[in-house]
Parts: C-alpha cells; structure tokens; sequence
C-alpha cells in the first residue's frame, strides 16, 4: 500500500507491512485473570446523573497508572506510528488513550468498585466556604460508570485472547477519523490491516461458524468505547492523585506526546 504525501510510513502491502508483523507476532505475557464481577446492576434513568467515586481510589488509581505506562508502551512499540508524522501521532493518542486504556484495564482483568458521593450539607458548606460556596461534588456520572462497567463485563464475557487484543489495540489507535491528520489515507490503511489481521485470526479459531459471528462481535464490543467519555476516565482513574493537572501533561509526563520518535 502506498503512503499518502508527506508521510514517511514504509508500508508496500499488509501482509508485509511493520504494523501487520508487529500485531501479528505481538505476544506479551499473559495476564493474570480475576474471577470475573458480576454484570452491573441496571439502574432507572432517573439515577445516571448521581456523582460517583471509587472505593478505592489510592489502589485503582495505581492499577490504572500502570496500564496506562504498559499501553503507552505498546503504542511506542508499533514501528509505523512511530513513523507518522509528530502531529498525527499526538492527534491520534490524544483521541484513542481513554478507549485504549479502558480495553487494557479489560485485558488485565482490572475491576473496581465505586460509591455514590453526596452533596455538602448546608453546614458543611459553611466551614468550607461559606454559603454562596456552589461546587459540585466530586466524581463522575452513574452513567459514564455503568458504560465502563458494561464494556469491561462484555470482554470478560466473550473472554477476548491475547492476539484478539492486540488487533483490537491496532484498530483504536489508527483511527482515520481524527481531526487534522495529514496521513489520513494511510491511517486508514492501518487500521484496516488490524481489522483484516483479527479476522484471520478468528477464522480458522472458529471455524464452526466461520468466524464472522466471533469477529462481528468482537467489533460490537469495540463500537462499546465510543459511548465511554474520556473526560469520565479521567476524572474517575486520574483525578485523585493528579487534582487539577490535564490529562495532556500526564501524556507528556509518560513520553507519550508530542512525538514517540527518538
């Protein structure tokens, strides 16, 4: 496959390409598995705009931080990202880290638990700021939780491989779609490669049905993250132990941006 102008990807063809090797030879230790959670509780609409926290912010964080730095790392690892452009490369991490992370948190078995925060009371409002004080409280939506729950209970469900999660990973970062891209067609030449790539895989896995019933699913299951919101994931796995700080400063903090060449 040709690269766009301006590009310096080297790709000639998929089943020759840096990215079609990488995905396919990608096999990082497997991961310990946890029992799996129960599906979450469906809740009444009336209730998805209550705050929620975690229970455990100090220990989810960390687990979290550390599937971001191993994500990261994977992105780092992927020659033909590393050989688009600095701009597309900060433009496509900055659009994909929250669903990547989120896919990782599934491929690590990560769970968490959470509890419903509470508004101040009027006195409480009053020896912390005063009367007129309006923050909210801290935490995210019971929605934004629930979508994180349901696509984690999904993966387990269908208990994704190693390999699966790999293509998946391929098929987030390289994401045409993204705004501003100067490689666009190549782009979608990547992320087309990853979806053919986890075809293949599947197919002769089950040949029963094809395969195509196992990799229709496996994209549903994808289709899941764009519900998810990044800013959710942010406040919700970050915010704690961060405060204030952008989730772009902890990029750059990790490498991750602007550019992964060097």
């Amino acid at each position: 496959m040709a690269c766009f102008d301006g590009c310096r990807c080297l790709g000639d063809g998929r089943h020759g390409s840096i990215l079609y090797s990488i995905l396919k030879n990608d096999a990082p230790p497997a991961q310990q598995r946890h029992p799996r959670p129960a599906p979450p509780a469906q809740s009444c609409p009336c209730g998805s705009k209550k705050k929620i926290a975690l229970r455990s912010p100090q220990a989810t964080c960390k687990a979290a931080s550390a599937v971001l730095v191993k994500t990261l790392r994977f992105v780092k690892n992927v020659p033909c990202f590393r050989e688009l452009p600095a701009e597309d490369q900060r433009a496509l991490v900055s659009s994909s880290w929250a669903p990547l992370l989120v896919l990782g948190m599934a491929q690590d078995r990560i769970d968490f638990e959470t509890s419903e925060t509470h508004e101040p009371s009027m006195l409480q409002r009053i020896l912390t700021g005063g009367p007129d004080r309006t923050d909210s409280p801290q935490g995210v939506s019971l929605g934004d939780v629930q979508n994180i729950k349901v696509f984690l209970t999904k993966c387990w469900a269908l208990d994704i491989s190693t390999k699966e999660y790999a293509y998946l990973k391929g098929a987030i970062l390289f994401n045409p779609d993204v705004a501003g891209l100067r490689c666009r067609r190549h782009i979608h030449g990547l992320q087309s490669e990853a979806h053919q790539a986890l075809n293949e895989h599947v197919t002769p896995a089950h040949r029963g049905d094809g395969g195509g019933p196992r990799f229709a699913k496996l994209l549903a299951a994808l289709s899941m993250l764009r519900a998810i919101s990044a800013g959710a994931v942010a406040a919700l796995f970050f915010q704690p132990p961060v405060g204030a700080v952008a989730m772009e400063d902890l990029l750059l903090e990790t490498g991750a941006s602007p550019c992964f060449v060097g």
